[in-house]
C-alpha cells in the first residue's frame, strides 16, 4: 500500500512544481485504501479537517509567496510515516524594476540610487546608464554595490556638470525578460545648514546667564529695602525716645 500526490500544476521529472508568486497550487495525496493521512510542510504538519483526511486528502497553496519558494510537502499514512511522497515548490518571480524616480540632490551632497533586483532565477549583470551612455564609474566617481538583493550607485560628492541627469538600471531575466527602472535626478544649490545644537547650547547659556543676573539683581534689591526699613525702624525708636 502506498499513496501518490497529484498537483495543478503538475509535477515534473524532478519532484518539482513549478509556479509563479500570487498563484495557486493544488495538493492532492491519494491513499491506496482508505487510511488516515498527515500532510507536512517543510516538516511541520499541516492542519486538516476530520473529512480531510481519509483515503484523498488536498491542500490549497494560495496565494503562492516569495516563502514558498523551495517549500517541500510531504504527505504520509498517520499509521506509517514511512510510507510517504513528497514534491517540492520552485517559485520564479521577476524583479520589481519599473516607473521611474525625481530624485533631488544638493551640490556637494551624497547620491545614492537604489534598484530592486530581487529575483528567481537571479539577475545578472545589471546595468547602469546616463543620459542613455553607460555610468562612467571613474569619471563621476561612482561606487557601484550588488548584493544579490539590491544594486545600488552611489557618488559621494555630487557635482552638477557630473552627476546632473536620466539613470536607468536595467536587469534581463532568462524567463521574464529584461526590466528597467529610470531616475530623473536634479542637483539643486547647496544650502547653507545651522547647526542647531549649538544654537541651543548657546540660548541655554543666555538664558540661564540673565536669570542669574536677574536674581543677583533682585537680592541686591531686597538686600537694600530691607537696610532701609532698618534705618527708618530705628530712627522711630529714637524719636519716640525723647518725645
Amino acid at each position: 500500500m502506498g499513496v501518490k500526490i497529484e498537483s495543478v500544476p503538475g509535477i515534473n521529472s524532478e519532484g518539482f512544481i513549478q509556479t509563479e508568486l500570487e498563484k495557486t497550487v493544488s495538493l492532492s495525496c491519494i491513499s491506496e485504501a482508505d487510511e488516515e493521512l498527515v500532510w507536512l510542510r517543510n516538516g511541520a504538519m499541516v492542519n486538516l479537517m476530520e473529512k480531510n483526511k481519509k483515503g484523498r486528502s488536498s491542500v490549497c497553496v494560495t496565494p503562492v509567496i516569495y516563502e514558498d519558494n523551495d517549500a517541500t510537502f510531504t504527505c504520509h499514512l498517520s499509521r506509517n510515516t514511512t510510507v510517504r511522497d513528497s514534491v517540492t515548490l520552485h517559485v520564479t518571480y521577476p524583479p520589481t524594476l519599473s516607473g521611474s524616480e525625481e530624485v533631488a540632490v544638493e551640490d556637494e551632497a551624497v547620491l545614492v540610487l537604489r534598484c530592486d533586483i530581487w529575483a528567481n532565477p537571479p539577475v545578472s549583470p545589471v546595468s547602469w546608464t546616463l543620459n542613455g551612455s553607460a555610468v562612467d564609474l571613474f569619471a563621476g566617481s561612482f561606487m557601484l554595490t550588488n548584493d544579490g538583493f539590491t544594486s545600488q550607485l552611489t557618488a559621494n560628492r555630487v557635482d552638477k556638470s557630473l552627476h546632473e541627469g536620466t539613470y536607468q538600471c536595467t536587469t534581463n531575466s532568462a524567463i521574464y525578460g529584461e526590466h528597467s527602472k529610470s531616475f530623473r535626478v536634479t542637483v539643486t544649490e547647496k544650502t547653507m545648514k545651522f547647526p542647531m545644537m549649538p544654537m541651543i547650547a548657546g540660548l541655554v547659556v543666555v538664558c540661564l546667564t540673565a536669570l542669574l543676573a536677574v536674581v543677583s539683581r533682585w537680592e541686591k534689591i531686597t538686600k537694600c529695602c530691607k537696610e532701609r526699613a532698618g534705618r527708618r525702624q530705628r530712627d522711630n525708636v529714637t524719636q519716640r525716645g525723647f518725645a
